[in-house]
């Protein structure tokens, strides 16, 4: 006769018994029986309302899912002749994206002439890498595409690490207010 090794609805351990004494025992407490462990000899079956824990279950990876950091690839598009004022203040998007923890896709956007001095967008992105070094990596170097010019550069920290730090400044910032 086939048996399962049964453990009650609080977790305990009530022993081997056969099948049908397993499901008699779930039917009197109003309990489902479910297979739990189906590899090991002899099966371990647990006694659970099993709707509870079906709906525990999802509320837990709902949970996990809403603290999950997703990675976002922002874009930043710069010509060749860029103004130095405008070159500084395009740094500074990526600067605000790499601390957020955000990947930054620079595009240099080539247009008629231009295009036959690709040295100029290259020279450009290195001095922006190394100007952004200590926030972000080049996670992939400047490639030519048709007209325009791309690298992708990474941030050191993870969003994750990024929206803590945030979160901690902003509650040293409310401190010193309350006082």
């Amino acid at each position: 006769m086939p048996e399962v090794r049964l453990v009650g609805p609080n977790g305990e351990q009530v022993g081997i018994v056969p099948i049908a004494k397993a499901l008699e025992l779930a039917r009197e407490s109003d309990l489902d029986l479910v297979e739990v462990a189906p590899t090991a000899r002899p099966p371990v079956a647990k006694l659970m309302d099993y709707g509870k824990f079906k709906y525990e279950s999802a509320m837990k990876a709902r949970e996990a899912r809403k603290n999950q950091a997703h990675t976002v690839i922002k874009e930043i598009k710069l010509r060749p002749k860029i103004d130095p004022h405008d070159y500084e203040t395009k740094k500074g998007h990526v600067v605000r994206f790499l601390k957020a923890g955000d990947k930054v896709k620079v595009t240099i956007m080539f247009r008629g002439r231009e295009q036959s001095r690709p040295e100029l967008g290259f020279r450009l992105l290195q001095r922006l890498a190394d100007d952004v070094e200590e926030l972000g990596f080049v996670e992939s170097r400047p490639k030519q595409d048709g007209r325009n010019m791309i690298m992708v550069i990474g941030p050191h920290k993870k969003k994750a690490e990024a929206k803590a730090e945030r979160a901690a400044s902003r509650g040293q910032d409310a401190a010193p207010g309350t006082a």
